[in-house]
Order: structure tokens, then sequence, then C-alpha cells
């Protein structure tokens, strides 16, 4: 599923296309995807401006002129496809279709349709169901080592399992996980409420720097990201731990590591040095 710095890169690719233009064009080719889709979808959206395009987690947002804000989630699959002048053919998953005043065509593509599209009302966006719940954005200065300190406090459950809910920090996941963890030396295994000030800073530095360096990167195209250019991200060949099982890490002396272990934890692969990260 695409982490926070794949929909930042999708975001950001959208931007210089959707900001400030105007819809001509919405068209639903199918009338669900992971939910159904708006039945009002083309009505509340045609003739009206994309004002500007936000994230929050993993969720995109274009807010629309009219008190409106289009909910886009990804999913599994999802992608959107941007192409400027006469678009190619549709292909079959091409889903849900935006067209601008430009001449500018973004088509949804979900192959696996666990993606979704949403609407709702600006004045009550903080409060809709799918994140109202969500923890503070990681690379805000909000998200510091004192706030995650204070809220692992008394957790008994691993640091992994921790960071991945996202009513504890928004848009972490299990790859940006692991390669915080093994940057700032913390072992997945270690109880969440002995973190501490001092690894609780730590941590902090190192799920800032990783997304930041993923983003810079264009995100990681393990299978199914592209950028809306259709180029893929290349975070992937910068994994320290990720994807690496028995491979040596980058943090121990030549010959000393005992290989990248892989274990489950929550039902997701985790990936760690034991020697280097405690």
């Amino acid at each position: 599923m695409p982490e926070l710095p794949e929909v930042e890169t999708v975001r950001r690719g959208l931007i210089p296309v959707l900001e400030g233009r105007r819809l001509i064009r919405v068209v639903a080719r199918r009338p669900d995807l992971r939910l159904p889709l708006p039945e009002n979808l083309g009505q509340c959206l045609v003739g009206r401006r994309v004002m500007r395009l936000d994230r929050r987690g993993k969720y995109l947002l274009w807010h629309v002129e009219g008190n409106v804000v289009l909910i886009v989630h990804l999913g599994m699959s999802g992608r959107m496809r941007i192409f400027e002048g006469p678009p190619p053919p549709e292909e079959l998953h091409d889903h849900v279709i935006f067209s601008t005043e430009d001449e500018v065509t973004i088509r949804f593509c979900d192959p696996r349709r666990f993606g979704l599209i949403l609407l709702s009302e600006t004045s009550v966006l903080a409060s809709h169901r799918l994140l109202a719940s969500m923890g503070p954005e990681p690379l805000d200065e909000a998200f510091n080592g004192p706030f995650l300190a204070r809220q692992l406090a008394g957790r008994k459950s691993p640091i992994k399992t921790a960071l991945m809910d996202q009513r504890l920090v928004a848009g972490l996941g299990n790859i940006y996980v692991c390669e915080a963890l093994f940057r700032s030396a913390i072992s997945p295994l270690r109880r969440s409420g002995s973190i501490g000030a001092v690894r609780a800073e730590r941590l902090v530095a190192a799920i800032k720097t990783v997304l930041l360096d993923a983003i810079a990167a264009g995100g990681s195209t393990l299978r199914d990201h592209r950028r809306p250019d259709g180029e893929l991200g290349y975070f992937q060949h910068r994994f320290d731990v990720y994807d690496r099982e028995g491979k040596p890490c980058s943090e121990c002396p030549d010959g000393t590591c005992p290989g990248v272990r892989r274990i489950v934890q929550g039902g997701r692969s985790t990936f760690y040095c034991s020697k280097w990260q405690r």
C-alpha cells in the first residue's frame, strides 16, 4: 500500500496540472471501488476549480471551490495518470476520469479496486470519519520527541506495532517504520513504554529524515507505485533493511552482521538487524 512518501509524490505531481484549474468533465466508469462512488460526483465537481491539493496521512485531499473536498485513497494499486493534450484510449482499470479546462486528463487507475473516492464538505472535513482520529503528521513540528515519549509512556505493545497505529502518527506504514527503526538503532521488538526521552528524540529524527529522503526519491516502487508522470520511485534502491532478509546491514562491521532478520508483527513483515538495533 502506498505510504506517506508515495502519496506526497502523487500530490506534488498533480499540483502543476490541477491547482487553480477548472474541472470540465468527471466520469465514473463503474459505480464503486472499495466503497460506492458518490452518485453526485460529477455534479459536485464539474465547472468548479480545484483550489488546493493537500494530503492527510495517506489520503489526498482536493479542495474544490464551493465548500467541497474530494477525498482520495490510492489503496493497494491505485495510480493517478496524467495526460496533457489528447489522451490515449481508456484502459480497463481507468475507473474515474477527470478533465480540466487546460485539456489535461487525470485518470484514477486501480486494478485491485481497494482505493476510494469520497466527497466531504470543507467545513466538516476535520471530523470526517476517515480523518477525525488521526494523529499528527510526522513531518509537522507537533510531532517531536517529547510528544512521542508522552504517547508511548505505559504502552506494552512493540514499538513497531505502535508506530503503525494511525492514531499515534499519520501516514507511516510498514516500509518506513522498518527503515526508521533501523536508522535510530531501535529494535522493533522493544516495548513502546521503554522508549524514553532520548530514544524518542532519536526515533523522531529518523522518521523525519527517512520520509524526506523517500519523498526526494519519488517514493518506493515495489509493485504498483508510479509517479503521475509515469516514472518509477527510486527509494527502494536505498533500503537499509526492508526486504533484505539474510543480507548484511549497513552498520555492522564487515563480517560481523548476523544478517537482516524477517519476523511477522501484526500480520506484517518486519525487517531488522538484531545486533545493531536494541
